[in-house]
């Protein structure tokens, strides 16, 4: 069985570049995803932002949770629950515009630090899309100036935390998926796992690591560079014992952002054939049609948007 790969971007500075590049394409071309360590986050950063996440959700979200498992009738089941996760969450945008000072419950702590945090997964996950760059044989900025559209990109973490389920064999924390959007950066408890990804027909786990940031690849990266690098299904299993923090940071094209298949990255010989694989389309079109399927396979999302490509109408 292979090893999970794991990153370390301070090698990227010295004689081991070259080996480093190589690992990362190849994690993108095999794995869809990767963990980083000496990533640029401070530890003190990362461990402040733990502490205040995990006391947010005693303070403000436990409860809230136990009373929709007893609404919901949950610890009872006993046919598997298909139309639900075990996750209580919410979510954080940081572009094109912050909804930090709006959100009920945060403390000003909180809203400060995770500001900051996300100043910091903003840096990272525009470095990671240059190296992805470096990488596919195109000009440096071409991933974040494809994402930018008119306003910028879009920007928000998901903050989860996945409570002990009596059920975990018939309830998932979160359902079998792809992201919908570009590059996933994702701040994971390191003592509590259940994150899996699909690869050769297996679920694996993605290692619990302290202070690591985990990444993974969207399906517009996949559409971008015409298939070379894949976004991966992927779930999170229910623990009996354990609460589970995640911090997913989604860095997405901007709503009007076109997304298409890198010229450089077609074959001319099937584009002369029209052997298209991959669509063109609106990143907001997109997402619109995946908010209902999220939880089905990608590849039905992309021949939709093919369809509405050919039938300009159907996007209406």
């Amino acid at each position: 069985m292979e090893n999970f790969p794991i990153i370390n971007l301070e090698k990227l500075n010295g004689v081991e570049r070259v080996a480093t590049m190589e690992k990362i394409n190849d994690a993108c071309e095999n794995w869809g995803f990767f963990e980083l360590v000496n990533h640029g986050i401070p530890h003190e950063v990362m461990d402040t932002v733990e502490k205040l996440t995990k006391g947010h959700y005693k303070k403000c979200m436990e409860q809230r949770f136990k009373e929709l498992v007893a609404k919901k009738g949950l610890e009872g089941v006993e046919v598997e629950v298909t139309d639900m996760d075990w996750e209580s969450t919410f979510f954080l945008r940081h572009l094109p515009s912050s909804n930090i000072s709006q959100l009920p419950d945060l403390d000003d702590v909180y809203r400060e630090v995770m500001r900051d945090f996300a100043k910091r997964l903003e840096k990272l996950a525009e470095e990671l899309l240059d190296l992805l760059c470096e990488n596919l044989g195109l000009e440096k900025s071409y991933l974040k100036n494809t994402f930018y559209g008119s306003k910028g990109p879009n920007f928000g973490t998901k903050v989860s935390n996945y409570p002990p389920c009596p059920k975990p064999d018939l309830i998932k924390g979160l359902r079998a998926h792809t992201d919908a959007g570009g590059i996933i950066l994702l701040f994971q408890d390191d003592k509590v796992s259940g994150l899996q990804l699909l690869k050769d027909g297996r679920w694996i786990d993605v290692p619990p690591m302290r202070h690591s940031i985990v990444v993974n690849l969207g399906d517009q990266l996949e559409v971008i560079t015409n298939g070379k690098y894949k976004s991966v299904m992927h779930r999170v299993i229910a623990q009996k014992d354990g609460t589970r923090m995640s911090l997913a940071s989604f860095y997405n094209p901007g709503n009007d952002a076109l997304i298409y298949p890198a010229p450089a990255l077609v074959d001319k010989e099937a584009e002369e054939h029209n052997k298209q694989v991959y669509p063109k389309f609106m990143f907001d079109d997109y997402m619109k049609l995946y908010a209902n399927l999220k939880f089905q396979a990608k590849e039905p999302r992309f021949e939709a948007m093919k369809a509405m490509e050919s039938d300009p109408i159907a996007i209406a």
